[in-house]
C-alpha cells in the first residue's frame, strides 16, 4: 500500500511543478499588449500551408488575421469566391493562429485541407508568434498598414464586413 501512496505523492508533486512552470510562462503571451495604430508590425517568421515563407514587407497594405475557427471559416469563404491573385493585387497577407490545434490534427486533417486552397495562409503554430495581433471572438481582424506601420484595425463578423474592410466592395 505504501508504494501506491508514494507514487501518488510523486505524481502530485510533478503536477504542481508542471502547473507552476506553465503559469510562469503565461505572462509572456497572455499579458502582451496588442498592436495599436502607429506601431510597427513586428517581424514575423511564418510559413504557409505549403511550407513556403510568408513575408510582410513595406509593400504589404493589409493583413487579414483569424484567431479562431469561426473567423478562419469567414476569411476562407470570402477568399474562395475571389479570383486567384486577389491577395497579391490587394497587397494583402492572410495569417491564421493555429497554435491551439493539436499537432496531430494539424498534420493529419487541417494541413491537407488547407493545401487545397488557392491562396497562401501564414500559419502561426506557436501562440507567441501572433500574440501581439489584435483579435475579437468570432471576428476576422483586418490590419491596415502603411510602410510597415499599423494605421487602422477593423473587425469583421460577416462576409460583407470583411469584403468592405479589405476593399472588395
Amino acid at each position: 500500500m505504501k508504494p501506491i501512496v508514494d507514487l501518488r505523492r510523486k505524481l502530485a508533486s510533478a503536477s504542481v511543478a508542471l502547473l507552476l512552470g506553465t503559469a510562469s510562462a503565461l505572462p509572456l503571451t497572455a499579458g502582451a499588449e496588442p498592436l495599436a495604430p502607429g506601431t510597427a508590425l513586428p517581424a514575423l517568421l511564418l510559413e504557409d500551408q505549403n511550407g513556403k515563407p510568408v513575408q510582410i514587407d513595406a509593400e504589404t497594405r493589409i493583413v487579414i488575421f483569424s484567431a479562431g475557427m469561426a473567423a478562419s471559416d469567414l476569411v476562407k469563404e470570402v477568399l474562395r469566391g475571389e479570383p486567384a491573385g486577389t491577395l497579391e493585387r490587394l497587397h494583402a497577407v492572410y495569417l491564421s493562429d493555429i497554435s491551439a490545434m493539436p499537432a496531430l490534427i494539424t498534420r493529419m486533417i487541417a494541413l491537407p485541407k488547407l493545401r487545397e486552397l488557392p491562396f497562401p495562409i501564414g500559419l502561426g503554430r506557436e501562440a507567441a508568434q501572433l500574440a501581439d495581433l489584435p483579435r475579437q471572438t468570432d471576428a476576422a481582424t483586418v490590419l491596415h498598414l502603411q510602410d510597415g506601420k499599423l494605421t487602422a484595425v477593423d473587425y469583421a463578423k460577416d462576409a460583407a464586413q470583411l469584403r468592405q474592410a479589405i476593399g472588395l466592395q
